[in-house]
This record gives structure tokens, sequence and C-alpha cells, in this order.
């Protein structure tokens, strides 16, 4: 899908199918996804409250093979979780969870095993209230966006704090709950500015350089953005949550591209209708793209019962090679995409 001459963003392929137990493959509820050694993507299984107790980390690859998975469920204990929001790994191979229920962050080693956490509630540098969204630089500084304190707090990989900056109000530099985060190549600290409904661009000191939105559906307008990420061109992109979409914008912040989703079956799908033929011959005879009536024309509701569409595109992320990651929370998948 192209939004001016020469933008093009091609659609890759669909990773994931619901699992609606404790474990094994598939996602239930997935929030983020990290990118570690050998390929793997690590995903985040925030779950619904009816099965908090199956919270996790799911391991895949990009050829669809289901690896492992780790998490001690849904708790305060270690390696537990309530609310978990976001991942990232740092230059160790140590994969930090932030977790905005418990006020804190959590360790893992690439392999699952538990090492530690941090944090707790409060409004003092270095406490939390909702820690959300995190991203960590080459210098394995950690961004995270604490939401209800209004602020980005930064701290070195043990967990110290090192800086922040923020408050409540809508004036640049201001923020409302924000959540998602990303970094640019250069440094640059990229927040989304949740009920603002803009993203907002810092230097690695917070030092407010760029606004990106406004509230709205139209092209380069946002509706409760969730997500970022910046490629090395400097192109950003943003889960458009509230409007189920998602945008790509030029460095300078103008609109380049709008996705809406081309999702096709998973290979973990294909083999669920080939175990079970019933539900593939009812497949064949529905519409999977309907004709909606004019009072269902809202993004949510269009998303809903559309198939290939972005339903709940809570989080994006580029790997190694520039993909584009796309996590669905409400279709337990991840569609990808890359430039052409």
């Amino acid at each position: 899908m192209s939004g001016q001459a020469g933008a093009s963003i091609e659609y890759l392929k669909t990773i994931g199918i619901v699992n609606n137990g404790d474990n094994g493959r598939g996602f239930a509820n997935p929030y983020d996804i990290a990118f570690g050694p050998d390929g793997r993507i690590y995903v985040l299984n925030r779950c619904d409250p009816a099965r908090a107790k199956a919270i996790r980390i799911g391991v895949c690859n990009l050829d669809e093979d289901y690896l492992f998975e780790f998490g001690n469920g849904y708790g305060d204990g270690e390696g537990q979780f309530i609310w978990p929001v976001a991942i990232a790994f740092d230059s160790s191979n140590r994969l930090f969870i932030t977790d905005e229920f418990n006020h804190r962050v959590t360790v893992f080693d690439a392999s699952g095993d538990y090492i530690t956490h941090w944090g707790e509630r409060g409004e003092a540098p270095g406490q939390f209230n909702g820690p959300a969204g995190i991203a960590i630089n080459k210098e394995d500084n950690i961004y995270i966006t604490d939401q209800h304190n209004n602020r980005v707090q930064k701290f070195n990989s043990d967990g110290e704090h090192l800086s922040g900056w923020g408050e409540r109000g809508s004036d640049d530099g201001q923020f409302d709950l924000p959540w998602g985060i990303g970094l640019g190549s250069d440094g640059a600290v990229y927040i989304c500015d949740w009920r603002n409904d803009r993203v907002q661009k810092f230097t690695a000191e917070g030092d407010h350089l760029l606004s990106i939105g406004g509230s709205g559906s139209g092209d380069g307008e946002l509706n409760r953005p969730s997500g970022v990420a910046v490629d090395s061109s400097g192109v950003i992109y943003v889960a458009d949550w509230g409007n189920e979409r998602v945008q790509a914008f030029n460095p300078d912040g103008s609109h380049l591209v709008t996705l809406r989703g081309q999702a096709t079956l998973s290979q973990w799908a294909m083999d669920y209708f080939s175990a079970n033929p019933d539900e593939w011959e009812v497949r064949q005879i529905s519409d999977l793209e309907p004709e909606l009536p004019e009072h269902l024309h809202t993004p949510y509701h269009v998303s809903s019962q559309i198939e290939p569409y972005f339903w709940g595109p809570v989080s994006v992320r580029l790997d190694d090679e520039e993909r584009l990651y796309v996590v669905e929370t409400n279709r337990h998948r991840f569609q990808i995409y890359q430039k052409a």
C-alpha cells in the first residue's frame, strides 16, 4: 500500500493463532515482541482476565517454528506478571519486561531464566506509576514511559535512575498517559502521547524536537497511538490503535503511508484446519469481508468483522532487517511487512 510516489510497504506474512490454553503454540492477547539471538522472536502474551494464569512469553522464529515459552504466571512473585506491557533486549541478550500493575521491570535471560526485577510504586525519580513502553539504546540505557506520572524515565541496565522528563499537559514536552516508545538510529526518543493523540520526538536528553499527529481519523491524524518504531532512514511507524491501522510518517512528520492490514492464514492456522476439516469447510462458505451496515462503520467494528485487517494493533517493532512487525492483540497474531 502506498501513500505517495515511491513510498511502498509490502506485506510478507502473518504468524499466529489463538491459544486458549495455558501453554503451547499460539498467542493469547499479545502486546509486544522483541528479537533475540538466532532469529528468535519473543512474544509477550498479556492474556485477558479469564486466562490471567497463562501470562507468558512465547518464542518462535520467522519460519513459524514454536520453540519454547517461559514466565512464572500471574502474580507479584519472582518472574510473575499481572499487567505486562512491553519487552526489549539489551546488548547482553537480557530481556526487560514492564508491568504496569506491579510497577516494576522484570529481567530474564534469553533462555527464559529469571534474573531479577526492580521498581516500585511512587512519584519520586526511579519510581513508577504504570510503567508501559520500553526501549533500550546502543549504550544499554533504558527508556520507560511512566504513564500515570506523565513522564519518561531513563535508567542504566542495572535499574539505576539516570534522568527523566515530562509532566501532565498538552504543550510540547508534556504528556497525557504516555505509552509506546521507540528510538531513532541517532538516539532520538519517540513517545506515543496516548491521550493527546500524537507522537513526540525528543533528543536523548529530553529536549522536544517535533510533534506528529493530532486527533482525528484522516491521513496523518491519530487516535490513541500505542506503539512507535523508526527505521534507519528516519521513517516513523505508528500503531494508530484507536483507528485500527498503522501509519508511516516521513522524518519531518508528514504522512507517508497508511496500512489497514493484509493478513493471510499462518502456517499454524493451516495446520489446525488440516486437522479439523469440518471447520475448514465452514470457513470456505463464510463471508470474511462482509458489507457492514452504516451504524457499524467505526474502525473497531470494521476491523472486528474483516479478518485481514488489523484489530487491536498495539505495538510496532522493526527487526535487524528492518522488517515491520505489527502486533494485534485482538487477533492473537502479528503481521510482517517490508519497505519495497
